[in-house]
C-alpha cells in the first residue's frame, strides 16, 4: 500500500462529498434522472488501447448499458490539474503512470478508492490480499505490471547480439541511432545500470546529486545518437524504419510488434524496470458512481487477465496469473512474454514511484535542461 498521505484523503473526501452533494440536491429539485450513459476513458493509445478496449471497456459497456468514450493521452497530470481547477472535468477515468497517481492524489486532483471494497479475487480471495505489493494506493488501483526495457533489430546488428544493459549505452560495440522516451524516468535508471551500479543501489545512487551528475554523464555518452520518442507506438515503428538500431520500449508494445507484425525484434530483458499501471478517477467527475463501477470492473482479475489475451502486460492480481492463456488472435502462448515470468525477471528493477513521486520536478526542469544544450 501507498503511504498515508491525510492532506490528500482529505482533499479527496471533500471533492467527493460535494459530488455526492450536488447530486442529492439536484435529485431533490426533481432534476435527478437517469445517470449519464458515457463515461471517458483516457489511456495510452495504440496496441495497448485496443486491448484494454477488448479487455474491459467493450465488456463493461455491453453488461452496464453505459457508453465508455476513450481518448488518447501521453502521460502527466497537466490535463487533469486544469479540468479539477476550472470546474470543467470531462475526463472521468485515466490511466496513469505511478508517481502521477502518486502525486494527483496529493495534490486533491484524484478521488480516493476505498481498495477494502473492490471485488474479490478469482479464487474468492479478499482484495487487499489478492493484489500484489505495490499495486494498491490511496486514489489509484494497479491493473497491471509492465516493464520498460530496450530492444532492438537483429536483421541491423552485426555480429555478437546486445545482451545487457551496459550495450544500449555502448557505440563503439554496437554503432547507430538510439530511440529513448524524452522524460528522465527510465533513462536515469538505465544509465546507472549500464554504468555498473548494482540494481539494488540505483535508487539511493539517484538520492544524491552525485549520483544525478553520474547518470546524466552517462547519458552524455549516447546523446548525440538519441532520437527521442514520446508515444510508446513510436519505438517499434522507429525500428521497424530502420531510423534506430535499439531503443527502449514497453515491453507489450514490442511483443505485438513481434505477434502481429511479424517483427524480428529481439527484447533485452537485463535491467528492465518493472512498473504498475494504475486506474484513477479524476476529482469532481459528475459520474464518480459509474466511474468507481467501471474501475471496479476493470481491476477484476478476469478483466486483468483478458487484456493479458491481447498485449503481454501481467495482471496485478495473483489470482489473475493463473488465468493468462493464449494470445486471443494469434493464439500464441503469453506467459513467456510477461513481465512477471521468471526467466524474464531475473535482472529486474522495481519503479520506486515514491523517489519519483519526491524528485519529479526536479529531475523534469534537469532532464529538459540538458536536452537544451
Amino acid at each position: 500500500m501507498s503511504r498515508r498521505r491525510p492532506r490528500a484523503m482529505a482533499l479527496a473526501a471533500s471533492a467527493g462529498l460535494v459530488s455526492i452533494l450536488a447530486t442529492l440536491a439536484l435529485q431533490a429539485a426533481g432534476c435527478g434522472g437517469p445517470r449519464r450513459e458515457r463515461l471517458t476513458v483516457v489511456s495510452w493509445g495504440g496496441s495497448y488501447a485496443q486491448a484494454i478496449d477488448k479487455g474491459y471497456l467493450e465488456p463493461f459497456a455491453a453488461r452496464t448499458g453505459i457508453d465508455v468514450r476513450l481518448e488518447d493521452y501521453n502521460g502527466g497530470l497537466a490535463q487533469v490539474r486544469a479540468q479539477v481547477e476550472t470546474g470543467n472535468v470531462h475526463w472521468d477515468v485515466v490511466d496513469l503512470e505511478t508517481p502521477d497517481a502518486v502525486s494527483g492524489c496529493d495534490d486533491g486532483i484524484l478521488e480516493r478508492i476505498d481498495t477494502a471494497a473492490l471485488p474479490p479475487g478469482a479464487d474468492g480471495a479478499p482484495a487487499l490480499e489478492d493484489f500484489l505489493p505495490g499495486s494498491l494506493f490511496e486514489c489509484a488501483v494497479g491493473i497491471l505490471f509492465y516493464s520498460t526495457v530496450y530492444a532492438y533489430n537483429p536483421e541491423r546488428i552485426a555480429g555478437e547480439p546486445p545482451a545487457t544493459m551496459a550495450d544500449f549505452f555502448d557505440l563503439e560495440r554496437f554503432p547507430g541511432r538510439r530511440g529513448m522516451r524524452r522524460v528522465p524516468h527510465a533513462n536515469l535508471e538505465f544509465a546507472l545500470i549500464a554504468d555498473g551500479v548494482p540494481l539494488e543501489e540505483v535508487y539511493a545512487t539517484l538520492d544524491t546529486p552525485e549520483g544525478v551528475d553520474r547518470a546524466f554523464r552517462k547519458l552524455d555518452t549516447i546523446k548525440d545518437e538519441a532520437v527521442w520518442w514520446e508515444a510508446g507506438a513510436q519505438p517499434p515503428q522507429m525500428l521497424a524504419d530502420g531510423e534506430v538500431v535499439m531503443s527502449t520500449a514497453y515491453n507489450g508494445r514490442i511483443f505485438n510488434a513481434q505477434a502481429l507484425e511479424d517483427q524480428p525484434f529481439v527484447i533485452v530483458w537485463d535491467g528492465q524496470i518493472l512498473d504498475v499501471g494504475p486506474l484513477a478517477i479524476v476529482a469532481g467527475t459528475p459520474d464518480f458512481e459509474a466511474a468507481l463501477e467501471l474501475v471496479r470492473f476493470a481491476t477484476t482479475a478476469e478483466s486483468m487477465a483478458a487484456v493479458g489475451h491481447y498485449i503481454a502486460y501481467s495482471p496485478a492480481r495473483r489470482s489473475g496469473l493463473p488465468l493468462i492463456g493464449r494470445h486471443a488472435e494469434v493464439g500464441i502462448d503469453m506467459n513467456p512474454h510477461m513481465p512477471l515470468y521468471p526467466a524474464n525477471s531475473t535482472r529486474v528493477l522495481a519503479n520506486d514511484w515514491e523517489w519519483w513521486s519526491d524528485h519529479a520536478d526536479e529531475m523534469n526542469e534537469r532532464f529538459s535542461a540538458w536536452l537544451a544544450r
